[in-house]
Parts: structure tokens; sequence; C-alpha cells
């Protein structure tokens, strides 16, 4: 799933903070306003947290991340005008889709997940961005007039993110009963546990690092004593830090800097998620549409790739990328989103290029700003996925 580290720079109030804030504390996070939240970046070594991800199981807080449950008989046609994606996908309860939301131009709100709840088709759950909160919303009431919809935002509710090679079998020994559920659970199908555990448990196969694992959604007041039992089997407290390094290495997007509402899904390796092949009249279809034949037609069209840098330095968001620099055929992208790879033992970048880019073109970024072009590898993303390089050295 999607995360977010811009800020909200509209609200000057102390960040808030999650039920699992007293967690941190215990565990010695350093904590930092994220989003207008108190989140950890570390516990002390945020490779550690990284690898402890890659090789065994990490946790990390996402509370921040906003839970919105939407019930009426309207709520399938409404989520079909909203979303880019085709809820028709889910087919059965607890079945997740991930899914751009697109505003008029074509540009993304917002990237989330929706879960189907029950088989009736009457009850979904969106699970959206923390700093994109408002205009979210404020676009789910705004596209829900005269639809017979109820939208309940759940502060209320906890979650937290279980992630790496090791996360299922460990979660299942601090939780036994959740042994036979979790055993059956696939990608991207989440799972009630009220039977199990009471009210407000749900439990889904997602997650943002290129691991297994799932993400745990429950009620707020049972949030730290789950820590607790989750650290006491084996499994890391991880920071913003290693979530970071972890979903570049696994050519996640991150909203409001690899995407935001000026970029088109086809820009941001989104369009895999756009139902187009029937009329469904989704917000944004036309605009996309229009946008995309212009782009081919005027040969303006741009694309997402990974970058490699194999010497020193580190690729930082917002460095040009250069391609063929000094000829005629000269080009310009932009990286959007840059780090060192614990992984790798290189820095990697995700850039926006134009789409004509070939393996014959040399590209090029300007570490400095000093006019001193060092080369880069392109890649196909992701970097790493399930602990493995995914390209050749």
């Amino acid at each position: 799933m999607t995360d977010t580290h811009s800020q909200d720079s509209s609200s000057n109030q102390a960040p808030q903070r999650t039920p699992f804030y007293q967690s941190h504390i215990d565990s010695e996070g350093k904590l930092v306003d994220f989003s207008g939240w108190e989140l950890p970046i570390h516990y002390g070594s945020q490779i550690e947290e990284h690898e402890a991800v890659r090789t065994d199981a990490g946790m990390f807080d996402v509370s921040h991340m906003v839970v919105t449950d939407i019930k009426g008989a309207d709520t399938k046609a409404w989520l079909q005008k909203l979303l880019a994606n085709d809820v028709n996908k889910l087919t059965t309860a607890g079945k997740a889709l991930y899914s751009g939301m697109l505003n008029e131009q074509g540009g993304v709100i917002d990237d989330l997940i929706v879960y189907l709840m029950n088989a009736e088709e009457t009850e979904y759950r969106i699970v959206s961005n923390a700093a994109t909160r408002d205009k979210d919303l404020a676009q789910f009431n705004k596209v829900a007039e005269g639809f017979n919809i109820m939208i309940t935002e759940r502060p209320e509710l906890a979650m937290l993110a279980v992630q790496g090679p090791n996360a299922i079998a460990k979660l299942a020994q601090a939780k036994p009963s959740w042994a036979d559920t979790l055993a059956t659970l696939k990608p991207f199908v989440g799972a009630d546990l009220t039977d199990i555990e009471g009210t407000d448990w749900f439990v889904a196969r997602t997650g943002y690092t290129g691991e297994d694992g799932v993400e745990v959604i429950m009620h707020a007041d049972d949030a730290p004593a789950f820590f607790e039992q989750l650290k006491a089997n084996g499994i890391k407290p991880a920071g913003l830090g290693a979530r970071d390094t972890l979903r570049m290495e696994a050519g996640m997007n991150l909203y409001g800097h690899d995407m935001d509402e000026t970029i088109s899904p086809y820009e941001c390796n989104m369009g895999w998620t756009l139902a187009l092949k029937d009329d469904r009249a989704f917000v944004g279809r036309e605009a996309l549409v229009s946008k995309r034949k212009q782009s081919k037609e005027y040969n303006t069209a741009m694309k997402q790739v990974g970058l490699l840098l194999t010497t020193r330095g580190v690729l930082r968001e917002g460095m040009t990328v250069t391609i063929n620099q000094g000829t005629d055929n000269e080009q310009t992208g932009i990286i959007t989103s840059g780090t060192f790879s614990p992984s790798l033992k290189n820095s990697i970048a995700i850039a926006r290029v134009p789409a004509s880019l070939s393996e014959d073109d040399s590209v090029q970024v300007d570490l400095r700003g000093k006019g001193k072009f060092v080369d880069v590898r392109v890649l196909k993303l992701p970097f790493v996925r399930n602990g493995k390089q995914q390209f050749d050295s």
C-alpha cells in the first residue's frame, strides 16, 4: 500500500499521536512530525530495521492513514464513478483493489486501497493517505451527491503493518488462533477477525515494502498490547526511514513526490490501474483519454523508470535527468524520489522521463548542480522484490 511524506502546512497544531505512541517511547523510537502525526523515524538504526524486513520480520505503525467505511445500496455505483480502477473486480468479501482517485483533469488526487467488506456489495472500506485526508474526504462527499450511501471515517481504529519473509509465521506464532486464517489468506485479500478477536479486528495481505506480510486494523484500545505481543515474538519495530527505503527499492510511489494532482497515472506507472475497456464514466476519464492522445501526437508523453548510480554519491528528489546531453536530441526528466539503497549498496531513484527514452540513449544526472554529469543506469522497476535484486548486475 502507499503512504505519504507530505507535510500538512495548513495546520500549526501540535502533531497528533497514534495509539502506539507509548509503545514507540518504550521501544526508544526517535519521533518526528510526519504529516501532522508524531511517528518514529527509527528506533536506533534505520539500516537494521530495513534489513529486518528484508530478511526476517518488522512492523510499522501506519495508524495515521485514513480508514473510511462506506455503506449503502449505491456504494458500488459510487465507487465506479469515484475510482479509475473497476470495483467489479472485487467479487468476494475481503478482496482488495489498488486504485487512483482522479480529478476532472485526470491528475491523481490520491492513490488508495478499497476492500469489499460483504458479499452483498453494499459495504466497502477505503484506506487512504494521511496528508491528503481533507481533500480525499471532500472528493468522497462531492461525488456522493445523489447516491444513497453513508460515509464514516474511523479515527478510533489503529493500524500496524507486519512485513518480511517471516512476518506471517511470526504473527501466527504470536496469534495462534489466527494461524488458519493467515495460512489461507491470499495476496491483496483481507479477512474479518470478529469471530476470533472481537469487533474491529481486520487483517489483509497487503503492504508497502515489496515483501510478504499483512496490515492489521484494530481498535485503538487493543493496539499497545498487540504491539508488545508481536515484539515479544521477534517482530522488530521499524520506523519511517526504513519504510521509505523499502518502498523505494520495491518501486512503489510516494504521494506528493512521485505523483500528485498534476500527474497522470500514465506518468507514474499507474496505467495498469486504469480500467478503460468499458464505457464507465469515472471522474477524470475524458481528460485522461484526451491528454493521452495529445501526448502521443506531440511526442510529449512521460513515463516512470528506475535509476541506479554505481559510482559514489546519492540521487535526490528534484535533480534533473539529462538524456543525450549536448546533442541535438537532448531531453530532460526529473528525479521524483531518491535515496541510498541498503540492499543494493548504491544510490537509487525513481524518475519521470520522456516516454521515448530507449536503451541506446545516454542518461546522466548532475549530482551537485555544477555541470559535472555522472552516468546512471536506467532500470525497470522494482529494484528489489521478495528480498531479491530484480535486474542483472
